[in-house]
């Protein structure tokens, strides 16, 4: 859980009690010290993450489901906009083969595990550069570049944002 979402979760807990007529005093008070000022203050403060079976037992004694205590999508944090990397796996039939092949390889073997073999493109995640970077034996940098000179690497965002200006 980032920081971010737990304060959006602890913004409905406080909501919650609040609505409740209840303080941090009186949640310990009410649970027989089953929820300590201190502990409930954090979780609102966001300060300490709540786990799942601790949220449904706060749900249990504040009466409420745990959708409740969870944040609304409005009420989220817009999240970072960060490009997606992308392959043109079109662009990638066409790459050098002595040079490509493990590449080849390697999105053979994610579409198999993704069950998609009707793509043509394929997103993958910053890590994957930096593997494929360390098995090329060249920094993820060289490596994107590379791929860009084979008209391979695509960067897009998703779709729920639009690219920074």
């Amino acid at each position: 859980m980032s920081r971010e979402y737990a304060k959006a979760v602890g913004a409905r807990l406080r909501a919650i009690r609040i609505q409740q007529g209840l303080s941090l005093q009186g949640v310990e008070q009410k649970s027989r010290g089953r929820w300590k000022t201190a502990a409930v203050g954090s979780y609102e403060r966001g300060d300490r993450m709540i786990s799942v079976h601790q949220l449904s037992e706060l749900a249990g004694f504040y009466g409420v489901p745990v959708s409740a205590l969870l944040p609304n999508e409005d009420q989220l944090p817009p999240r970072e906009r960060r490009p997606r990397t992308v392959l043109n796996l079109e662009k990638l039939a066409e790459a050098p083969p002595d040079s490509s092949a493990l590449v080849r390889r390697w999105v053979a073997q994610i579409q198999r595990q993704r069950d998609d073999y009707a793509g043509h493109v394929l997103s993958i995640r910053d890590g994957d550069v930096r593997a494929l970077a360390l098995l090329h034996d060249t920094t993820p940098q060289e490596f994107a570049e590379r791929l860009r000179t084979w008209g391979v690497l695509e960067t897009s965002f998703p779709e729920e944002h639009e690219p920074p200006e």
